[in-house]
């Protein structure tokens, strides 16, 4: 091996190692304060390509959820309302049969009306206030249902069908009109509210089957995205068990790698010893 004072061979291999060491370091240490190995496409293009397109699934998958958690209220606000009229109207039955009393006098007859007029009154009240973020299922403004967004590629959704509730409708047959005020027409407004109490249930049962529909959605997109999630990591998320152990070892590495350096370093020094005296 040639001594000279111009070409350290020896300086020059431990300066690359020493490189290539304080470079592995510098990588696991991102590793350890991010969490991730793969933080960007240097890392690792074809992996960090897959995380992204499961993060804008994952990210689509939170609006689904919104518009999924804003349809159950809109269907837990109709059903609310839907029971709340179907108490009414068992309330006005009461009233009418006892207006179908033959052997009751005007007065009596007179408060049964009032009280009939008033529970159809709080109907009309109920319906045109069941409304959630300006969404009404049961009072008549809806022509279509509404559609809600069911997947990530927003190419089908769930229908939260309209039932219209409203007096004088075809589920609640009553009249504004319907009247307790003689017998005959308190005959006619049993029958009235006989229907739309059957009607009502029915109504109850169909929008009841949409909200269970959408209950269930709400649970299968939450583990889908939670899932996802769980991919992601798997895929770019650190073994920090593994990184702690590499990271002492190359801290470990890098010191004995200076100390080479400076040995290195030092070797020329042997070349004054050949012009001592």
């Amino acid at each position: 091996m040639t001594l000279s004072v111009n070409t350290n061979v020896a300086a020059m291999v431990a300066l690359q190692n020493l490189g290539t060491t304080s470079r592995q370091l510098d990588v696991t240490q991102n590793r350890v304060s991010t969490g991730l190995k793969v933080t960007g496409a240097k890392d690792n293009a074809a992996v960090y390509a897959i995380a992204q397109g499961m993060r804008s699934d994952v990210g689509a998958l939170a609006a689904v959820t919104s518009s999924l958690n804003r349809a159950k209220s809109i269907t837990d606000v109709a059903l609310a309302a839907g029971e709340s009229i179907s108490d009414l109207l068992v309330q006005m039955k009461e009233k009418v049969i006892a207006a179908n009393d033959a052997s009751i006098d005007t007065a009596a007859r007179n408060i049964l009306n009032e009280d009939f007029r008033q529970l159809r009154s709080q109907i009309t009240t109920i319906v045109q206030n069941a409304k959630f973020d300006g969404a009404n299922l049961i009072n008549g403004s809806l022509t279509s249902g509404i559609e809600m967004l069911a997947d990530a590629d927003a190419t089908s959704s769930i229908t939260l069908v309209p039932e219209n509730l409203s007096v004088g409708g075809s589920i609640i047959t009553i009249q504004n009109t319907t009247n307790l005020s003689t017998l005959a027409s308190a005959s006619t407004a049993l029958q009235l509210v006989n229907a739309s109490l059957q009607n009502t249930s029915s109504a109850l049962a169909r929008m009841g089957s949409i909200g269970k529909k959408v209950d269930a959605h709400i649970v299968f997109v939450g583990k889908l995205s939670d899932s996802l999630v769980g991919g992601i990591g798997n895929l770019v998320d650190a073994d920090m068990a593994t990184e702690s152990a590499r990271l002492q070892a190359l801290q470990i590495k890098q010191q004995l790698g200076a100390q080479a350096v400076s040995i290195a370093n030092s070797a020329p020094q042997v070349i004054l010893s050949l012009f001592r005296g």
